[in-house]
């Protein structure tokens, strides 16, 4: 099926929807099949090619065009589509270049507006780059001309339809059991902890998973950018989300704005999915006020630059001495877990940084390493083989204690806690 023919059936099909306000699907396909059919006495069709031409019709009218196809295929993480010089896609960790493209920019941009449009938001000229999701919690990103330079460029992060479970992250090498089994007592005992790491390090993914840990009859608050966590089991969870400015440049509603409403709803844990700038002294101030068990996520090379991170944001607009802000920081949170993908594209969690206090002689976070991944090679697949080794023992146990927990340190430094 050539462009031309595709471009023609589709206008068919357009002219004969006009007259309709509000349609349903099942209409749409009966209208599509009556156009195939009568198109059909002219030019001879193979099964299957009616039936690959009839879904494309209808995902370029109700979906989202050459992309549904790539959108209902599980094993895609990331579709990146590149103007109309082309698409690619990330599947099993590697890059890859779709077969497919946008014929048009005037296609494509259709297509970013039907997104954007979904969401009640805007995208144009004025407004070159917004943020949006799609129906199935799907992040997208678009960057309209002129600031792209090559055509509208769209990115889309696809998320498990499932939640992914610590027992499975166990089983893929990304964490050992013994460390899996420490983070399920920690949160289980209220430690406030921050998981770092790159772009694409599974920091929203890992959240998830933590998540799965708090017991079911806490109130929790999610608090996020674009609405991506996936909290099972939770009967009393509350959902807030951000919201953009209008196209006035007013009505915008932040994660600061969301964090300060959060702490007069009674949370027993607020978890924020992603800490990007000044919101992060009201993270610190909810931590340091009776907030235990809060999880958050940012992105950062190493724990050390996550927490030179946060001391930046908490003073983006907070007139404060740095040391105030540390003092804070050391008492507000207790545990950094950071992730990383290695050169084989697997992700794992790197490294696990207690925070011990602040030393009023020197000014500086004292942290010591619990965990940390050390590579042992690659085997014959080329994948990078290694283990989490435990360097010291938790130190800050009064929460362990207060929820009842005993903690074992055994020869080598390696924590084991009771179920």
């Amino acid at each position: 099926m050539n462009e031309e023919k595709f471009r023609t059936l589709r206008e068919r099909l357009l002219e004969s929807l006009e007259e309709y306000r509000e349609i349903g699907d099942q209409e749409i396909y009966q209208r599509i099949d009556e156009l195939l059919l009568d198109d059909s006495m002219e030019h001879y069709m193979r099964l299957a090619e009616r039936y690959a031409l009839r879904k494309e019709l209808f995902n370029s009218i109700r979906r989202l065009d050459i992309l549904q196809e790539l959108l209902e295929d599980d094993t895609i993480t990331e579709i990146m589509v590149n103007g109309t010089d082309g698409i690619f896609i990330e599947r099993y960790g590697r890059l890859t270049r779709w077969e497919k493209c946008f014929g048009s920019a005037e296609k494509l941009q259709d297509i970013a507006q039907q997104i954007v449009g979904r969401c009640n938001r805007i995208v144009n000229e004025a407004v070159p780059i917004v943020d949006a999701r799609l129906e199935h919690g799907e992040r997208v990103n678009i960057v309209m001309p002129p600031v792209a330079l090559n055509g509208p460029v769209i990115t889309i992060r696809r998320f498990p339809n499932r939640a992914i479970r610590m027992e499975q992250l166990v089983n893929w090498g990304s964490i050992s059991a013994e460390v899996a089994t420490l983070l399920r007592s920690l949160v289980c005992a209220r430690y406030n902890i921050f998981i770092s790491g790159g772009t694409g390090s599974g920091k929203t993914t890992f959240l998830n998973t933590l998540s799965d840990f708090i017991p079911k009859d806490e109130r929790i608050i999610t608090i996020e950018d674009n609405a991506e966590l996936q909290i099972q089991g939770v009967t009393n969870l509350v959902r807030l989300e951000a919201r953009n400015a209008n196209t006035e440049g007013k009505l915008a509603i932040t994660i600061r704005d969301l964090i300060r409403a959060s702490l007069r709803m009674r949370p027993d844990r607020i978890l924020i999915g992603e800490i990007r700038g000044a919101e992060a002294i009201d993270l610190l101030q909810a931590l340091n006020t009776g907030h235990d068990g809060s999880l958050s996520t940012g992105h950062a090379n190493t724990p050390q630059d996550m927490l030179s991170r946060i001391e930046t944001m908490a003073l983006m607009d907070f007139d404060m001495p740095l040391s105030a802000i540390r003092r804070q920081i050391a008492s507000g949170i207790d545990l950094i877990v950071h992730l990383g993908r290695l050169r084989d594209k697997t992700r794992k969690v790197l490294q696990i940084l207690e925070i011990l206090g602040y030393d009023p002689q020197s000014g500086e976070i004292r942290t010591q390493v619990l965990y940390e991944f050390v590579e042992e090679g690659v085997d014959a697949c080329g994948k990078v083989c290694g283990r989490l080794v435990a360097r010291k023992g938790l130190r800050r146990r009064e929460k362990l204690e207060r929820a009842g927990l005993t903690l074992y340190t055994v020869t080598g430094g390696s924590i084991l806690i009771p179920a």
